[in-house]
Parts: structure tokens; C-alpha cells; sequence
């Protein structure tokens, strides 16, 4: 009688344990801070402060152009320094296409097309690559870097200014003043 108390109190014991860790893994995977600021976490202010410290280091400058300080001259400067070298098409339309890999190196472009959808752009000046699928294209190469959820359990995530893209890359609009991104998740 006493054993199958114990066993009923183990029981419980580790069912309660589950579900704390269960609600400290959920709480700490929505993205969000108690406090409703900005940022979602302290990682994500570590992470702009590393894409600062990158941008110096890549480009030889700071990555300040956001500051009210750094404008005019300076900023078109600063832009056309992060893209340097990687211009890519001719056309009217420009937008800026940044590709993030496995190992959170990112490799900005500044691209020039007359197409009107991201991915049709994207595909022109040879940047991605991948099949299509029941859901329109599935990406799976860019800027020649194969990410293939089948094998490495990694896939290329498309995003439109900075929040994971409600559209896939072969349906959206390029719109004035958006940027684009594909990163490895």
C-alpha cells in the first residue's frame, strides 16, 4: 500500500516538473519581452549590436545611418558602402536583398530589376534557385548556398522587412521601400 502511494506521489511529482519546463519553453519561444518594449529579448539587442559591430568591420564604417547625425551625405555613403560590389540586375526598380546563412553571415545585395514579383527578380539575376511545389516555389538555394530541409533539416525562410513573410517569394509584389530577405532557419 505504501509503495503505490510513493508511486502515485513520484507520478505527480514529474508531471508537475513537465509542465513547468513545458511553460518556461513556451514562454521563452514567443518572441516578446514582459514589458512591451521594442526589442523582443536581451539576445535580439546582442544580435543588432553584432550586425553593428559586422557592418564595421565589412564595410570599414559604422552602421549608424539610422542616427539622426548621420544623414545626407553621409547615409547615402554608409548605404551604397553595404552594398558595394553586390549590384545585380539592370531596371528601374531597386530593392535591397539580404541573404543570411547557417552561420548568421549576412551578405547584403542591392538589386535592379523591371520584373514586378520578388521572386521572378530574385530567379532573373540568378540569386535563388529551387522547385516548384503544391504551394507555389520552394526555395532551396541562394546566393549558392543549399539549404535542404530533407537532408539538413534547415530550410530558407523568406522575409519582407524584417517579419517572416506572409506570401512566398513567388508572389510577392516588390513594393517601394520594402527590403527582403532569405535566412537559413
Amino acid at each position: 500500500m505504501r509503495k503505490k502511494c510513493m508511486k502515485k506521489q513520484w507520478s505527480f511529482f514529474l508531471c508537475i516538473v513537465l509542465i513547468v519546463a513545458m511553460a518556461l519553453s513556451a514562454s521563452g519561444c514567443n518572441g516578446s519581452s514582459e514589458n512591451g518594449g521594442d526589442k523582443a529579448s536581451a539576445g535580439q539587442e546582442q544580435t543588432d549590436a553584432d550586425a553593428q559591430s559586422y557592418s564595421k568591420e565589412e564595410t570599414g564604417t559604422d552602421a549608424q545611418s539610422d542616427t539622426p547625425e548621420n544623414t545626407g551625405a553621409d547615409a547615402q555613403s554608409d548605404s551604397q558602402t553595404g552594398t558595394e560590389g553586390n549590384v545585380l540586375g539592370e531596371g528601374n526598380t531597386q530593392f535591397n536583398f539580404t541573404v543570411v546563412d547557417q552561420d548568421g553571415k549576412e551578405t547584403l545585395f542591392e538589386i535592379h530589376t523591371d520584373k514586378e514579383i520578388v521572386g521572378e527578380a530574385l530567379q532573373d539575376v540568378g540569386l535563388i534557385e529551387g522547385e516548384e511545389g503544391e504551394y507555389g516555389l520552394f526555395v532551396k538555394t541562394v546566393n549558392g548556398i543549399t539549404a535542404d530541409y530533407d537532408k539538413d533539416g534547415v530550410y530558407w525562410a523568406f522575409y519582407v522587412n524584417d517579419e517572416y513573410a506572409a506570401e512566398g517569394v513567388d508572389s510577392t509584389k516588390i513594393t517601394e521601400g520594402d527590403t527582403y530577405a532569405f535566412k537559413v532557419e
